[in-house]
């Protein structure tokens, strides 16, 4: 099996850390996000990653090559030219899945104890195009789902702003962790171009097909996007 983290962001939420290094190179306990999550993904037996770079790109590769790719095969998808965001991003590496019946993608500034295995598994048996880990946590925006975990919508919190795929009562609200195993299928069905978000690919999906959530509340877990989640996630992941 095959991933993709994405690291092509700006990290502006992280300044200053990220004044002269992405965000993929902030430090957990005197390890870089990057080595964090390729680890992560090789202890679930996944060694070939794509990477997407564009802020501080050649920090990045330089990095890679420098670490041997911390024991894994590492491919990077170059958006130097105009970051894509997490949609245009994986459609822009789709062809390095080509073949794949199924594959992880990942933020790299996340950071969790998830059996990603388990959620593999699970995903093979659903009957869905994808899985989307999710948890009950506060969370400023969050996704929707019915009693049978199928996705049907999102709603902002701050702004009360709802998208609706699927017309069911009553929904269930669940915070995304950032992590989803995909089919095939996902990338065969986008009909976006240039630049947009991954959750509107997956709203758009789920008026015909069917996206699960995979809920693993109870798990460590944090986004490491501001400073101060540093220091807690130091403390989490030691």
């Amino acid at each position: 099996m095959k991933a993709m983290l994405f690291a092509a962001g700006l990290g502006t939420r992280l300044q200053p850390y990220t004044n002269h290094k992405p965000k993929a190179l902030v430090e957990v306990n005197n390890k870089t996000l990057l080595e964090h999550n390729i680890r992560f993904l090789a202890k679930f037996g996944i060694k070939d990653v794509v990477i997407n770079v564009h802020h501080f790109a050649a920090l990045i590769e330089e990095t890679i090559i420098k670490n041997d790719g911390f024991g894994s095969r590492i491919s990077v998808s170059d958006e130097r030219d105009m970051v894509l965001e997490t949609g245009g991003g994986l459609k822009k590496a789709a062809s390095y899945f080509a073949g794949e019946e199924s594959f992880v993608v990942m933020n790299v500034d996340i950071l969790t104890n998830l059996d990603l295995g388990k959620m593999i598994k699970e995903h093979k048996h659903s009957g869905g195009i994808a899985s989307l880990a999710v948890m009950q946590r506060e969370s400023s925006r969050q996704l929707l789902f019915d009693a049978q975990m199928n996705l049907c919508g999102w709603v902002n919190n701050s702004t009360r702003e709802q998208k609706i795929s699927r017309q069911v009562v009553p929904l269930y609200p669940f915070a995304f962790s950032g992590i989803q195993v995909l089919s095939q299928a996902v990338l065969n069905n986008i009909p976006f171009e240039g630049k947009f978000s991954l959750i509107d690919l997956y709203l758009h999906l789920a008026k015909t097909k069917t996206l699960k959530g995979y809920n693993h509340t109870g798990n460590l877990f944090i986004d490491v996007g501001k400073p101060e989640s540093l220091a807690i996630a130091e403390e989490l992941f030691e």
